[in-house]
């Protein structure tokens, strides 16, 4: 990946970095690129199944209990101002 499709790549997402801080990036990158291909290389690596952490563990859950809702009036008295039956929060899209 080039420093220039990444400086495109944060342009995108409206962020600005230093030019050394793109050839950082960019090292980074080309070293996971490469960890990626030889993995990529392991014989029959399609057949293993992927992890979502490195060990089994055993997880006790906790057993759901109903309880009473909050009324409307409860859930909206902390708020500044109620629009259509729901919380109006300032905009933080333009």
């Amino acid at each position: 990946m080039s420093e220039e499709m990444l400086e495109k790549l944060g342009d995108k997402l409206m962020f600005k970095m230093k030019k050394e801080e793109y050839q950082t990036l960019k090292e980074e990158f080309d070293i996971i690129l490469k960890q990626m291909d030889f993995i990529n290389n392991f014989k029959d690596i399609k057949e293993v199944k992927p992890m979502t952490f490195p060990f089994e563990i055993e997880r006790e859950f906790r057993i759901d209990e109903v309880k009473e809702n909050l009324s409307k009036e409860e859930a909206f008295q902390n708020t500044k101002e109620v629009m259509n039956n729901q919380v109006k929060v300032p905009k933080v899209v333009e």
